[in-house]
């Protein structure tokens, strides 16, 4: 039986090159796997008979737009993903979803071999080979891009020698990633980091400097999920889809950034996230109401640490798993609304409410009406500050025999 090589298909140079370059270097079956996360762009059709026309022996694609919304994006933001603070994790977030189709797929197939498309300088590379490790350790995994130094002028002469279906130029201005949850824009020009941006590389978000009116948009969440936009009952999917659309029409979730990569070099790398900016911003507006204190301080090294193990491909791992059962514990009580201006680039909180809240007007009222017993506080600030206080006087007394 001839062997079969289940290949994550993305319809561009790389992957399609990879097809004819994997018959003949495995002698295998190609099957190709093109999953819609929200990318855009082509037909997913057309892509699907690209891979055909480039030799694969069978061609699917997968609509799982709903399901990263739901299982993927969902769980960032309720945990205020932001690698170095910044970053929503655009491209991480969508690779242990993948890698779960491709490992279906290769069930369905009876593939042996998992290939991709990724070099040996990125984190991608990681996350697809780390998270089929944990889902089919029995797998094999071919690289060509990495495990053959393909460059972008061998890639595309190998294309041409071949006859494959595919517009290319020996020069592109930028490498591209995109999906739902947002925009990845690297190479370059954008290499030299001192180099400013082009309006030219945008393509979810407007100019925030172009002038317009401002968007009011009111957010209303269930335990830590988008339910509702302005009042019409929404999906994840829906959510992110529109709020994309409203703030990126405003500009809002452009980030220019030096990251620090997995593989240990710096990247400098563009995104443009608006749904992700907008639904992070509220969702962490409306912990702060509704969170207790040493719960929601502890929870803000949690979601660091969160972000920083889906950056670094650990999706499947048990740390994830554990962590991802704090962050659901922390979301029984975050519902109620938020309300965002969405103007000049940027997502700004006007107002929240929520009926299970923490926040207590008497008590946080200086005027008529408070309820904060202030007799209290005295003996408070003095037991508070009781060991900061014995230290000193220690150090003064001991300083001082000794000088």
């Amino acid at each position: 039986m001839t062997e079969r090589v289940v290949l994550a298909y993305s319809g561009g140079l790389d992957t399609s090159v990879a097809i004819p370059y994997l018959a003949e270097q495995t002698g295998a079956e190609v099957i190709a796997v093109a999953v819609d996360v929200g990318q855009g762009g082509e037909d997913m059709d057309v892509i699907r008979q690209r891979a055909l026309d480039c030799g694969a022996a069978e061609s699917e694609v997968i609509d799982a737009r709903d399901e990263f919304a739901a299982d993927y994006c969902l769980p960032a933001v309720r945990a205020n993903a932001l690698y170095m603070d910044r970053y929503p994790l655009v491209s991480a977030l969508s690779r242990p979803l993948i890698v779960r189709h491709l490992v279906a797929a290769a069930h369905r197939h009876g593939g042996t071999i998992v290939s991709h498309g990724c070099t040996g300088k990125g984190n991608d590379q990681v996350r697809f080979e780390v998270g089929l490790r944990a889902l089919a350790p029995d797998l094999r995994v071919v690289a060509p891009a990495r495990d053959h130094a393909w460059t972008r002028d061998k890639a595309i002469a190998f294309a041409a020698e071949k006859g494959l279906p595919i517009d290319v130029t020996a020069r592109s201005p930028y490498s591209i990633d995109q999906n739902l949850w947002g925009r990845a824009v690297e190479t370059g020009f954008l290499e030299d980091i001192w180099h400013a941006p082009v309006e030219d590389l945008y393509a979810y978000t407007a100019d925030p400097a172009e002038e317009r009116d401002a968007d009011e948009v009111v957010i209303t969440f269930d335990a830590g999920v988008p339910v509702a936009l302005d009042g019409e009952t929404v999906t994840p999917y829906q959510a992110i889809l529109e709020l994309n659309r409203r703030a990126g029409q405003q500009g809002v979730g452009r980030i220019d950034m030096v990251e620090d990569r997995l593989v240990g070099i710096k990247s400098r790398e563009v995104y443009e996230a608006p749904g992700a900016i907008a639904l992070i911003t509220a969702h962490q507006e409306l912990e702060a109401v509704t969170v207790e204190r040493d719960l929601a301080r502890f929870k803000r090294g949690v979601d660091r640490r969160w972000g920083e193990l889906v950056y670094d491909g650990l999706w499947f791992s048990p740390l994830k798993r554990a962590l991802d059962a704090f962050v659901e514990e922390t979301q029984r009580h975050v519902s109620g609304e938020v309300r965002l201006t969405l103007h000049g680039g940027r997502a700004v909180v006007t107002g929240r409410r929520s009926e299970v809240g923490l926040y207590d007007v008497g008590l946080a009222t200086y005027d008529t009406g408070d309820t904060f017993d202030q007799s209290l506080a005295t003996g408070f600030v003095r037991l508070w500050g009781l060991p900061s206080a014995m230290a000193a006087g220690r150090d003064a007394r001991w300083d001082g025999a000794r000088s």
